[in-house]
């Protein structure tokens, strides 16, 4: 019998999804016909819009399906810059901006042309899950800065600033955040600013994803518009799948300086090239589009994460930092109902519901539920989940 093959010491660092986990066991119980209500979703439940399926349908019929260039169609990085200077206020040009495989290659593009072995990213915690994955793959150490849910998980400032070391490189940033729907208002990220003044080895990297799924009265503030002295060390990590409900897409995109979007280029066209060029027809439409099925999908997902959040706050030993956008709660659990994995286990053996165990995101005392459901699906997990928790 010939020997296994020895994998890499890069490929035995990678851990299997627990997401993943979860939503294969909760298939599996459906496909035996169990009844499961899932909170687990991770993408909207809306179809893309018509007007971006319609572009994309043209591009298609007009021959736009070769080789284009490796850092994106040039209309659509057009498209993206004018965004950026105009709604985020961040001046941005062509040259400035890569298109990619949705957000999470613009993350690994970037931690892979910034980061050397050795160095290190800072997370703050609770974090979507793939941060950290992503930072060893490129040789870099995560330090992560714990949040409370009974402090509306703000991160703690002081506490940062004693986690920076002369290795520290990149300060990852996410607002609206996943897993907690949490919103950084401007005065929290202009004390970043400051403190970056005071250690100018570090970059920001600003995770903005669910920029346009905010609760009512909340505002979205750009890191990179906050100070133009540091706009060579932020860079703002965006794409269409939330905002837009274009998850399968696969479309994000890089911003940020010159040299870095040039190295980032270089890398894409060694590895996956050009992002779908019809698909970038698409993007480019929802750019130049009207924004009415953003916001109607804005406040669909306000409505619903209401009544996910006042149904826990009803819950008793629950803890809940009202989350202020995306389309999760992170409510905390009773004492006493032991770590997340095994209390999600049990919730979807014991009552066919299926969530996220907060360990995956760096919280182990919490669980993630989606409110990008119906809200009859919401109200039926909030049921299960008192039963679950009234049997304990």
């Amino acid at each position: 019998m010939p020997s296994p093959l020895a994998l890499s010491d890069r490929a035995k660092s990678l851990r299997p999804s627990l997401t993943l986990e979860i939503s294969a066991r909760a298939k599996a119980l459906r496909s035996e016909g169990q009844d499961i209500c899932s909170l687990s979703a991770g993408e909207p439940d809306f179809d893309t819009p018509d007007f971006i399926l319609e572009a994309t349908q043209k591009a298609l019929r007009d021959g736009i399906t070769r080789y284009g260039p490796a850092a994106g169609d040039p209309d659509l990085r057009a498209a993206v810059a004018e965004k950026l200077t105009n709604e985020n206020g961040i001046p941005t040009t062509s040259a400035q901006v890569l298109i990619t495989n949705g957000g999470k290659q613009a993350i690994y593009n970037l931690f892979q042309v910034l980061l050397d072995p050795g160095d290190e990213v800072l997370i703050p915690a609770p974090f979507w899950l793939s941060y950290p994955a992503i930072a060893s793959l490129a040789g870099a150490e995560s330090r992560l800065i714990p949040s409370q849910a009974k402090e509306g998980f703000r991160l703690d400032l002081d506490q940062l600033e004693q986690a920076i070391t002369p290795r520290s490189k990149v300060l990852v940033l996410n607002s609206p955040g996943n897993p907690t729907g949490r919103v950084m208002d401007r005065s929290e990220l202009e004390a970043i600013v400051n403190l970056m003044h005071r250690h100018p080895q570090l970059c920001v990297m600003s995770d903005e994803i669910y920029e346009y799924l905010l609760a009512e009265g909340q505002t979205h503030c750009s890191f990179g518009s906050l100070d133009e002295s540091l706009a060579d060390r932020c860079f703002t990590v965006n794409g269409f799948a939330k905002g837009w409900a274009m998850t399968g897409w696969r479309l994000g995109y890089l911003a940020g300086a010159e040299s870095v979007i040039r190295a980032a280029t270089a890398l894409q066209s060694q590895s996956t090239s050009n992002v779908c060029s019809f698909a970038q027809r698409g993007a480019l439409a929802a750019l130049q589009g009207s924004r009415q099925c953003v916001e109607t999908m804005a406040a669909s997902y306000n409505r619903r994460r209401r009544l996910l959040s006042e149904g826990l706050q009803t819950i008793n030993g629950i803890t809940l930092s009202d989350p202020q956008g995306a389309f999760y709660a992170f409510p905390q659990l009773p004492h006493g109902s032991g770590n997340s994995v095994d209390f999600c286990r049990r919730a979807l053996e014991d009552q066919g519901l299926a969530m996220v165990p907060g360990a995956a995101f760096g919280d182990d005392s919490c669980i993630r539920m989606s409110c990008a459901v119906s809200h009859e699906t919401i109200e039926d997990g909030l049921r299960r989940l008192r039963t679950l928790l009234n049997s304990a």
